[in-house]
């Protein structure tokens, strides 16, 4: 809905706040009339008519009223089916070169992923009021110059194609921690883009990792409760989901992919097996990690390390690890130090993972870890 306005309206802020309206108007109306039997078509009817009204009202907006010189919209004129077009317009607007790759990533975040502003500042690990900065002056350059509301033409598509493969996989992060609606619609853009470009190995590897990952969703939660790796019930995989990522991954390897979605889609894959393979999978980060220079990644093949060579090979790795405000770093050191019997340090490294915590299924995990340690003596 929102991408629909963006490109009808060519203004950020109006189209946000046009779509606001409209849900108020609905939620309001809905109860007392009925839903309407096109619901989305309604939505975005009702905000296109609004956001026309008040441009019309705002006198210092008079150009605009005479650029759209549209007549008002009506739900027969509206087609459900243009707006998964739009979201990958709008993918493609927010990632023009002309924005930073970080501006292009949060940007597309905030409007297509629906993420909030702190939510996206966590994912790039800065402060809150740092990530609104970079969202106002990235839609003022939108603005400003002019971007084209639209896919570019296929000799352009490669210089914009990083930026897009961050947006869909931060999206994808985010829904995967428990929100699957955000994680359909990151796999929903990783198909689209597939077909879009289908040379692109990266893309199939993306949209690989994808697969696989989500495939494991129904282990992950039971009962409202985060369920780690290691202790999943694997008949809930989704084996057709599996099955799925693995094409993906077979197409990416057969265009020649050796790049970072594709190395991640075949760590996602061992992970999938029965019996992993952790000297296969530690290989794999260590070359993700050479690609990357990803502290983060560094992390996931600290893991990696201590499950082939013991506890203490992946602490020398965290311990080097510059993620002070990372709540995972500290819940990796809490667990490594348990195994280690190191119970003291393991108990206030889960601590500190707990004050860094937003996610209540990720806090009631670490009390359980920290309950399992103990009182302190």
């Amino acid at each position: 809905m929102l991408a629909a306005l963006i490109g009808f309206l060519g203004d950020f802020d109006l189209a946000e706040e046009a779509t606001q309206e409209a849900f108020a108007i609905a939620a309001e109306r809905w109860p007392r009339e009925g839903v309407p039997s096109s619901p989305g078509v309604w939505l975005v009817t009702t905000a296109r008519n609004r956001a026309i009204d008040r441009i019309r009202r705002d006198r210092t907006l008079a150009e605009k009223t005479r650029m759209l010189d549209v007549p008002a919209a009506t739900e027969e004129n509206m087609d459900e089916t243009t707006f998964p077009d739009e979201r990958l317009e709008l993918i493609f607007t927010c990632c023009h070169p002309a924005l930073d790759t970080d501006a292009q990533v949060a940007l597309t975040l905030r409007t297509l992923g629906g993420l909030t502003t702190g939510e996206i500042a966590r994912a790039f690990l800065v402060p809150e009021a740092t990530m609104y900065q970079r969202l106002v002056r990235a839609k003022r350059k939108v603005k400003a110059a002019g971007i084209p509301f639209r896919v570019p033409p296929d000799h352009l598509l490669p210089d914009r194609l990083a930026a897009v493969l961050a947006v869909v996989y931060l999206i994808f992060n985010e829904g995967y921690g428990g929100r699957g609606d955000l994680a359909a619609e990151a796999i929903w853009l990783g198909r689209g883009l597939a077909e879009l470009m289908p040379d692109e190995p990266e893309v199939h590897g993306l949209l690989a990792m994808m697969l696989l990952l989500d495939a494991r969703r129904a282990a992950r939660f039971v009962g409202g409760e985060l369920v780690l790796l290691a202790d999943q019930d694997r008949s809930l995989y989704d084996r057709a989901g599996i099955e799925a990522g693995r094409r993906a991954l077979d197409r990416a390897l057969a265009l020649q992919g050796r790049g970072p979605y594709v190395v991640q889609a075949a760590i996602a894959s061992l992970h999938a097996e029965e019996s992993r393979d952790w000297p296969q999978i530690a290989a794999l980060y260590d070359e993700l990690a050479r690609m990357t220079d990803s502290p983060v990644v560094e992390l996931n093949r600290a893991v990696a390390i201590a499950e082939e060579q013991g506890p203490q090979a992946g602490l020398d790795i965290v311990d080097n690890l510059d993620l002070g405000n990372y709540r995972y770093l500290h819940a990796t050191r809490g667990e490594l130090l348990r195994r280690l019997g190191r119970t003291g340090e393991a108990r206030d490294a889960y601590s500190r993972a707990l004050e860094l915590v937003h996610d209540d299924a990720e806090r009631r995990l670490l009390e359980r870890r920290l309950a399992e340690l103990g009182s302190p003596s």
